[in-house]
């Protein structure tokens, strides 16, 4: 076999240790996928006429709410659930298993990829659910079968980045509960981008950081692609910059540190 065929061999390998892994412990993944939710229930059942009212000038109607909420559901459930991510990496790097694949003949590399590629494919399970749960309560998207492709794509490219961000934070984590605190910020910057309001309802001073922030071009782009209300040049260039640079990023920065000595 090909170095080639025995790294993708090895890749395969730890992939299906994390999928196990979830398959057995899922208490994590059901508690950050159930905050998504309820935010959703919340917001639609609780907030949707007051917030559709300031959206609309007035004029309360839920369902229209629901159908601006749940594509910024859908981005805050990508970045709830690459939290467990940074969590699962940093226990397998206090707990020793990292010291023992270091000393087996297997690809460094597959180590780190495996847990990438099993937090996207639970991350696209996620986001099936809090759709379909959507898609109940009333969401209802106007795509066509180019666009819900293009929002798919957009979706799992969304989970690459902030799960190899994630893959750094728990690298640097002393522990897992330091690996969960550390990566809090990740998952509060969709609290604070054009999720639950349009930024223009925000304060001057603030409005700049929402507008340009990750989240909030890439929620437009995914609202856009999914209501069929146009995505604008802009919103699109910057959510997959940002995309493909954040996957860069968290890329290199988990290489160097897994690369490094392990810690005593």
């Amino acid at each position: 076999m090909s170095t080639a065929s025995y790294a993708f061999r090895d890749n395969l390998t730890m992939l299906r240790r994390n999928l196990l892994h979830a398959r057995r412990y899922p208490s994590l993944t059901l508690n950050l996928l159930l905050t998504p939710v309820i935010l959703l229930l919340l917001f639609v059942y609780v907030f949707g006429n007051v917030m559709s009212a300031g959206i609309n000038g007035g004029h309360a109607n839920r369902a229209d709410y629901v159908d601006y909420l749940v594509p910024g559901i859908l981005l805050l459930t990508v970045a709830m659930t690459s939290l467990g991510t940074a969590v699962a990496v940093c226990t397998d790097m206090t707990e020793g298993i990292m010291a023992r694949f270091r000393t087996m003949a297997i690809s460094r590399a597959s180590v780190l990829i495996g847990h990438v590629i099993g937090s996207v494919l639970q991350t696209l399970m996620a986001l099936v659910l809090v759709l379909g749960i959507g898609l109940a309560i009333g969401f209802r998207p106007d795509a066509s079968p180019v666009e819900w492709i293009a929002a798919a794509a957009l979706m799992a490219l969304t989970s690459l980045a902030m799960t190899w961000l994630a893959v750094g934070i728990g690298l640097v984590s002393p522990n897992p509960e330091g690996a969960s605190n550390i990566g809090t910020p990740l998952v509060m910057l969709p609290f604070l981008s054009s999720a639950f309001v349009p930024v223009d309802a925000m304060p001057g001073w603030f409005r700049w950081f929402a507008e340009y922030q990750p989240f909030s071009p890439l929620i437009e782009t995914l609202r856009g692609l999914l209501l069929g209300s146009g995505i604008g040049t802009r919103n699109a260039v910057l959510a997959v910059a940002w995309c493909l640079g954040l996957s860069l990023l968290g890329y290199l920065w988990s290489k160097a540190r897994f690369n490094r000595e392990p810690r005593h």
